[in-house]
């Protein structure tokens, strides 16, 4: 860091460090316009401000939210939020906007210990023989988390059919399509650890039923599915997912995807 208070100047590798953010995730963020550099230093690298930072540090909260990168530019380059002083400086506006993004983020919290209060009562339950009343399972669960990330990657009348699909589901096909997930991806991760080719037929076989599982709520054509199937790699959250059943299954399961599309395209 160079420079002092209100002219302090932190080179990519500092913010890279300092956010966990990768090198490329910034230069991302600058040519879609979310985050501009503040300068660039002597040798050629660019350095961020503390504007800079505090910006950075919005879009990530925003992206712990589920917010889409096309949204959160638009929340950040908005006018003050409703309810803010009348010809607020910038700091007061910025406040402004993280009391907005406090308030999301205990709400979030509050949502994840009501979610943990259910996974605690299902363990009771399961140990102590008992059923769990079933319009308590779902405490705390949020399938809308994403919405705004998934409209803006696929469109509206995409998500309005998925969510119709899923609200149109008893609680006993939502169970079904759970186990049907996990199935799938539990198969997968014992054919993965035998070391079985993408291309070999039982893995095709579940790729299938893959398919049809996402097609409950969405049916892409042979791109879309290996872009979904890319995107289980590409985004840390689905790739936490897969790979918490077995490590390497998100890439495992993408090839496979690529493989069987290939497979069907050649007839």
């Amino acid at each position: 860091m160079t420079g002092t208070t209100g002219t302090e100047r932190w080179t990519t590798a500092e913010v890279v460090r300092l956010s966990g953010v990768t090198s490329r995730t910034l230069r991302h963020y600058d040519a879609i316009g979310l985050l501009r550099p503040a300068g660039t230093a002597p040798g050629g690298q660019r350095e961020y401000g503390r504007a800079e930072l505090l910006r950075l540090q919005q879009v990530l909260v925003l992206r712990e939210l589920g917010v889409g990168l096309a949204v959160i530019g638009d929340i950040l380059d908005a006018a003050a939020p409703a309810g803010s002083t009348r010809g607020a400086g910038p700091a007061r506006v910025q406040a402004d906007r993280l009391r907005e993004h406090h308030a999301a983020l205990l709400a979030e919290r509050d949502r994840l210990d009501r979610l943990a209060r259910t996974v605690a009562a299902t363990i009771e339950s399961l140990e102590g023989g008992t059923d769990m009343p079933a319009e308590e399972m779902y405490e705390g669960f949020d399938h809308r988390r994403y919405e705004a990330e998934a409209r803006e990657r696929w469109g509206d009348a995409a998500v309005d059919r998925s969510t119709r699909a899923w609200e149109d589901l008893s609680v006993d096909e939502r169970e079904a399509h759970r186990r049907e997930g996990e199935a799938v991806s539990t198969g997968l991760a014992a054919l993965l650890a035998a070391g079985t080719p993408v291309t070999d037929p039982a893995v095709r076989d579940l790729v299938a039923r893959h398919h049809a599982w996402v097609a409950l709520f969405w049916t892409p054509d042979a791109e879309a599915y290996r872009n979904l199937a890319a995107m289980y790699v590409d985004d840390p959250r689905f790739a936490a997912t897969y790979d918490a059943v077995a490590p390497g299954l998100a890439v495992y399961l993408r090839d496979a995807v690529d493989a069987h599309a290939d497979a069907v395209a050649g007839g």
